[in-house]
């Protein structure tokens, strides 16, 4: 598969069928994946995956809590800036309503959209969830090489006819999942993804997401 048709494939997969991943692919991905480039070859991510019971088990862990804490808790480090420019929080909230409409979720049915948010600690019934760290040592460089190194992953998903989501949601919850990865504490867990083979049946796998015009994004100096 060329990288360009990947990137065109790939989307945030929340639906998966429960059909098991061989241990093997997921090992060859994260391995393939660790070639990514990082400053100084620091290589500053690492990452714990559960699959079966383990995964259960904390699915489990997590659905007690939200019955508690249904936003989850404080993260470490802010998803999203405090205040967000127009033009960002407009991508922002039109990513969610394209998503609830394509569930026919309409903004008053308040219980359905929890109900939907509730799906991102269940992966999406994905078989396999890797969780990604980073040492609370590193700063926003070696940030943007573990984002590089979560591409990666993404990508080589799609070449093994798998299908991810990266969810940042998951650092609601990193202490139950600390509790499961048994990761140290100089570790912050920076986000889940899920990963396992895509439900086409399930609409929500048709939303495609907008993205920028060339033109807003990109600036084309001393060309002819």
């Amino acid at each position: 598969m060329k990288i360009s048709e990947a990137l065109n494939k790939r989307i945030s997969c929340r639906s998966f069928l429960s059909k098991k991943v061989n241990k093997k692919i997921i090992k060859n991905i994260i391995k393939q994946a660790a070639k990514s480039p990082s400053g100084g070859n620091l290589q500053p991510w690492q990452v714990f995956v559960l699959a079966d019971k383990k995964l259960n088990n904390l699915i489990n862990d997590v659905k007690k809590e939200l019955l508690k804490f249904p936003k989850g808790h404080p993260t470490e480090y802010a998803i999203y800036p405090k205040n967000l420019s127009e033009i960002y929080f407009d991508r922002r909230f039109r990513c969610g309503e394209d998503m609830y409409s394509i569930l026919n979720i309409k903004r008053e049915e308040k219980e359905k959209r929890r109900e939907q948010f509730r799906k991102n600690f269940e992966l999406f019934g994905a078989p396999v969830g890797i969780f990604v760290y980073i040492d609370r040592t590193m700063g926003y460089p070696q940030w943007s090489d573990v984002g590089m190194f979560i591409q990666s992953v993404l990508l080589l998903a799609l070449e093994n006819n798998l299908h991810t989501c990266a969810q940042e949601s998951w650092a609601s919850f990193q202490d139950l999942v600390n509790k499961h990865t048994k990761a140290p504490k100089n570790l912050m867990l920076f986000c889940g993804i899920s990963i396992g083979y895509m439900d086409t049946s399930n609409v929500i796998n048709n939303l495609k997401t907008e993205r920028a015009s060339l033109n807003e994004i990109a600036k084309f100096i001393g060309f002819d």
